[in-house]
């Protein structure tokens, strides 16, 4: 059920043998993302559960089941910048339902990233795919 541009992504991956090629990839896709405003940068759009400032600013195109998922993000941590990135290509263009349904284990899990995150990268990767569902549930309603 990915994107194209997480499968893009995942084929990058793929070609990168060694862990630090990927490592620097995803941050590269973290320099590559335009940042947020300041001034949308508040409690009601920060990521709890996150070792560094992340936020979320979902934007839900439509009403329902049907209604299309898409959000900025920024972060002052570069590799959690990438990690955003990665997740903006998961998530971004589907439907409120279908990203319901994204199995983000087994996708984040295909570029080996369970494998290589510290555990509070990966704590904090699992707080952020939490608040895309949460954002997606909501606007399912």
């Amino acid at each position: 059920m990915a994107s194209a541009a997480f499968e893009d992504i995942a084929e990058t991956f793929e070609f990168l043998d060694d862990w630090e090629d990927r490592y620097r990839h995803v941050i590269e896709l973290g320099k590559a993302m335009p940042g947020l405003d300041d001034a949308v940068k508040v409690p009601a759009t920060k990521v709890d559960g996150c070792a560094s400032q992340v936020w979320f600013l979902p934007r839900i195109e439509g009403q329902g089941p049907g209604a299309r998922f898409d959000f900025d993000g920024d972060s002052d941590a570069m590799i959690v910048r990438g990690l955003i990135a990665i997740l903006k290509a998961l998530y971004s263009g589907l439907s409120v339902d279908e990203v319901l349904r994204v199995d983000a284990a087994v996708e984040m899990g295909r570029l080996g990233l369970d494998k290589h995150l510290s555990s509070q990268r990966s704590n904090g990767l699992k707080s952020m795919i939490g608040r895309i569902n949460a954002l997606a549930g909501a606007a399912k309603g």
